[in-house]
């Protein structure tokens, strides 16, 4: 990209619009993935793993996919603003994987995704109060019955305060483009999973080293019908160790993966 200055208009508007192909085409493209595998093609499998039984609301999905579209556009220009800052030297981007270790390279999305989680989850308890929630955090959650389609289906300015970490970040922490690609693909991927109302992970993960502290469709479909309660993004650390993860949560997996709690 040597030569090309990102910060003449039409460039900008050109990357910007590339941006938004990529980052809403992956949110499309995922997200009829997965409705297409386990609402459709293996509906009858899945089905009996539904958190949530309530219907969805008639033609709920195109007001999903219409904030989505808003979500994907605002990330598109903040991102956009961040290829200039990276161009101008100003964040810890680097494209040689040999200037750090490979070791590195694994640690940083690590710690990333440990302090993006850490963000989301105070950001996510602010939200959840009266004067905010109604004007910030409502168009979320009135997706009570949640799948594929609200994965990214937010109010613009909850997407802002959702875009903005990963950019604080890369002026702080040394990270290789690859790096950014995974941890963009994996915020999709897990969003994705967890609104689909439907429990994937297998039996007695949540007794699993790793599944105990990872967040699932029934673990984050607790939060839109219970709302006070699992307000992780990736783990369930905070919640375990503030003491909001919901009370019904062991019993409920249980239930949906085929093992009842045993008096």
């Amino acid at each position: 990209m040597e030569g090309i200055d990102f910060t003449q208009p039409d460039i900008f508007a050109q990357t910007a619009f590339y941006l938004f192909l990529g980052i809403f085409g992956r949110y499309v493209f995922i997200a009829a993935l997965f409705h297409y595998l386990f609402k459709v093609k293996y509906r009858d499998y899945f089905q009996s793993r539904e958190v949530n039984q309530r219907p969805r609301r008639e033609k709920q999905h195109w007001r999903e996919i219409g904030f989505s579209f808003i979500t994907a556009l605002i990330f598109a220009l903040i991102g956009t603003g961040m290829v200039v800052a990276w161009q101008k030297g100003y964040t810890q981007i680097y494209t040689d994987f040999h200037e750090h270790s490979t070791l590195w390279f694994v640690i940083s999305i690590l710690i990333i995704l440990f302090c993006h989680e850490t963000y989301y989850y105070w950001l996510h308890r602010w939200m959840h109060r009266p004067r905010v929630y109604k004007w910030v955090h409502k168009a979320h959650h009135d997706s009570i019955t949640t799948s594929a389609w609200t994965s990214f289906s937010f109010h613009p300015a909850e997407s802002i305060l959702q875009a903005i970490v990963l950019p604080i970040l890369l002026f702080i922490i040394p990270l290789h483009y690859i790096a950014i690609g995974i941890i963009l693909l994996i915020m999709t991927a897990t969003s994705v999973i967890n609104h689909l109302n439907t429990e994937l992970y297998p039996r007695d993960f949540h007794r699993h080293w790793f599944g105990k502290w990872w967040i699932g469709a029934t673990h984050h479909s607790l939060h839109h019908s219970q709302f006070k309660y699992n307000y992780g993004l990736y783990f369930t650390f905070w919640d375990k160790w503030i003491g909001t993860e919901s009370p019904d949560f062991k019993q409920l997996f249980e239930k949906k993966t085929g093992k009842e709690e045993k008096a």
